[in-house]
């Protein structure tokens, strides 16, 4: 790193955000960290703990917190945006008077904008025109990250730049950050299995075993890939950390705010109940219903992401979506090794001429 401590600015007041603040005040950067609420900042600055969301997380003294957006990007040489995604562009026009093209503007948020179908680095090319971009996304629990568990998470950019500014920041001995230059693919990676969350917190929650768990990650990988590829996505970015690494975690881990809205579910609770009790956004609610809308206008088949829109949306009980997907097509397991198509037209063939035969 250069003699002069890196300017960290991190805007956002969540699990995520502070996690990463904390990690790089550690590694010596200047970091100010921007929250909607003054007193949560106030707190911060006193205490050095946010009581809202990780109440028992020492946060670095170094850290310091406000809600004055222009002192906290002043002279920031990364910014990291922390916002939920209903919230992100707001937030990222409110910043623009203060951003400047020199700036590596790096999104943590996993999910989508409704309106065209956005993600969040699209946002940030959009509101700013910069180039120094990218995305941070994996397996990454923040309760753990805070606790000091080994972790490691995905930076996504095209700029080789922001990927070593970026592992330069925050990668340290319990947190190891590795490179992609497959933006969309990493992004999409974290949005998706946000879906799968939901899917396998109803499984647990109906009491089905380990091998359902292990079908229902490894059909939701494929089902991943599909779409992310037909958006143009690289297949082997879903092998890594931001692909399968981050749908293990998410799938099997009662600290996933997804899977424990699906436990909800699985227990009969209604939607709006499940959401309440969480007390957090998650995002996979929201991205069930984009993703599924989208895999119809794409033509791509998307069984699970279906399944899950009618429960969420139509009233379906969980377990009737369970036996629907097991009346689902039986298809290629990999389809970069065997596509979908060719099982299909095989299966056309052999009933043709058992046709002829009769």
């Amino acid at each position: 790193m250069s003699e002069q401590p890196m300017r960290v600015a991190v805007l956002g007041g969540g699990s995520f955000g502070t996690a990463l603040a904390s990690i790089a005040a550690d590694n010596g950067a200047e970091v100010r960290q921007w929250l909607r609420d003054p007193e949560l900042a106030e707190q911060i600055n006193r205490e050095h703990r946010n009581s809202r969301y990780l109440p028992d997380y020492v946060i670095n003294p170094a850290v310091s917190a406000s809600s004055d957006m222009g002192e906290v990007l002043a002279d920031a040489e990364l910014v990291l945006v922390a916002i939920p995604s209903k919230a992100f562009r707001d937030v990222v026009r409110q910043a623009r008077s203060w951003l400047h093209a020199e700036q590596i503007l790096v999104s943590t948020t996993k999910g989508i904008q409704e309106e065209g179908f956005k993600l969040m680095s699209q946002i940030l090319e959009e509101e700013t025109g910069f180039t120094h971009i990218g995305v941070i996304s994996g397996p990454n629990l923040a309760t753990e990250i805070a606790q000091k568990q080994l972790t490691a998470t995905v930076v996504a950019s095209d700029d080789p730049l922001t990927r070593t500014r970026v592992q330069q920041a925050l990668g340290c001995g319990y947190f190891r950050v590795y490179a992609s230059n497959d933006r969309y693919g990493v992004e999409l990676g974290g949005a998706l299995k946000n879906i799968y969350a939901i899917a396998a917190g109803m499984a647990a929650a109906l009491g089905m075993g380990e091998n359902t768990r292990s079908m229902l990650m490894t059909r939701a990988l494929a089902e991943m890939g599909r779409f992310a590829v037909s958006l143009g996505a690289n297949p082997m970015t879903f092998l890594g950390l931001a692909g399968v690494g981050d749908l293990i975690v998410t799938c099997s881990s009662q600290l996933s705010r997804n899977y424990r809205v699906g436990y909800a579910l699985g227990q009969g609770k209604s939607l709006d109940e499940a959401v309440e009790a969480l007390g957090q956004v998650a995002e996979g609610v929201n991205t069930v219903r984009l993703v599924r809308d989208k895999a119809h206008r794409e033509g791509v088949y998307m069984p699970l992401a279906e399944g899950l829109y009618q429960v969420l949306f139509e009233g379906v009980p969980a377990r009737e979506m369970a036996r629907m997907l097991m009346r689902g097509e039986q298809s290629s397991d990999v389809e970069f090794l065997l596509s979908r198509e060719d099982v299909q037209q095989a299966h056309r063939r052999v009933e043709a001429n058992e046709a002829r035969r009769k």
